[in-house]
C-alpha cells in the first residue's frame, strides 16, 4: 500500500497493526445460517464484487483491510474507480451491513440496478440508500426538505425526523428489506423510511425528481447491489443478506 493510501486508510480509522473488526464481524452464527443469511464480503477478498460495467475491481480507490471493504482516496482516482456492484442479482431480499464515513464524506447503497442504465462512465442508477456525514457534508443542505439526508431514499423520501444516526468516524448500522413492491429502509435499529415501488406517490416523487427524465428509473424489480464512489472516504462491514418470500402490494 502507498504512503497516500495509508493516509486514507488511517482517515478511515484503519490501523497498520492489528486489526479493527471485532472476530464477530463478517461471519455468520448458526442462527443467521439456518435463517438463510449469506455473507456478501467475507472480509478478506473482493470476492462477489466487481466495477460496474467492467469484468473485475478497480485497479484502485477500493480497499480491503482490517475487515472492511472501503474507498479510499490515493492514486487510484485518477483512473476513476467508479462504483462497485455484486456480481450477483437480487429481487426479494434484506439486507444487512455496517458503514463508517469520515467526516464530510458522501456514499450510497443502491439497489435494484441494472447495469444498462448508466449515469457516467462507472457510475450507476438506482434507488439509492443515502449513506452520509449529516454534519459536514455539502449535500446534506441539498435537495428537498431533507431527501439527502442519511437514510434517506436519495432525492426522493427524507428519512424520520427520529433516526438516530452516530456522527463522522462510528460505526452506522443499516437493514434494507426490499419485498415484492414494498421497500424500507432501517438505520440503527429504527425504520426511517417506507414506500412501495410502483405507486402513484412514488411515480409523482421521481416525476419532480432529478430522476425525471431517465427513461426507465424505478422500474427494475431485480438488480445488483452497488456501493457508490462519491466524495469522502466510507467503509463497510457485515454485508449480509437473506432473501425473502415477496410481499404483495
Amino acid at each position: 500500500m502507498t504512503a497516500r493510501l495509508c493516509l486514507a486508510a488511517l482517515a478511515l480509522g484503519w490501523s497498520a497493526g492489528a486489526a479493527v473488526a471485532s472476530p464477530e464481524a463478517n461471519s455468520l452464527s448458526a442462527a443467521e445460517r439456518k435463517a438463510g443469511w449469506r455473507l456478501l464480503f467475507d472480509g478478506k477478498t473482493t470476492t462477489g464484487w466487481r466495477g460496474f460495467n467492467r469484468p473485475g475491481m478497480p485497479d484502485g480507490g477500493w480497499v480491503v483491510r482490517d475487515g472492511t471493504l472501503g474507498r479510499v482516496r490515493g492514486p487510484g482516482d485518477k483512473n476513476a474507480p467508479g462504483d462497485i456492484i455484486t456480481i450477483d442479482e437480487f429481487e426479494n431480499f434484506e439486507l444487512s451491513v455496517d458503514y463508517r464515513i469520515t467526516s464530510g464524506g458522501n456514499s450510497g447503497i443502491k439497489y435494484l440496478v441494472d447495469e444498462r442504465m448508466v449515469k457516467q462512465g462507472h457510475s450507476g442508477l438506482g434507488f439509492e440508500y443515502q449513506v452520509l456525514d449529516d454534519q459536514n457534508a455539502d449535500d446534506a443542505s441539498k435537495g428537498k426538505d431533507g431527501n439527502h439526508a442519511a437514510g434517506a431514499l436519495y432525492d426522493l423520501i427524507a428519512p424520520a425526523t427520529d433516526k438516530r444516526i452516530n456522527p463522522a468516524g462510528q460505526w452506522n448500522s443499516i437493514r434494507l428489506i426490499v419485498s415484492g413492491p414494498h421497500i424500507e429502509h432501517w438505520l440503527n435499529g429504527r425504520k426511517v423510511v417506507e414506500y412501495n415501488r410502483p405507486s402513484p406517490e412514488l411515480k409523482a416523487l421521481i416525476a419532480g425528481s432529478k430522476y425525471k427524465d431517465i427513461p426507465g428509473f424505478g422500474q427494475a424489480a431485480r438488480g445488483h447491489l452497488l456501493l457508490q464512489d462519491h466524495p469522502g472516504e466510507v467503509a463497510f462491514r457485515n454485508i449480509k443478506l437473506r432473501s425473502l418470500s415477496p410481499r404483495t402490494p
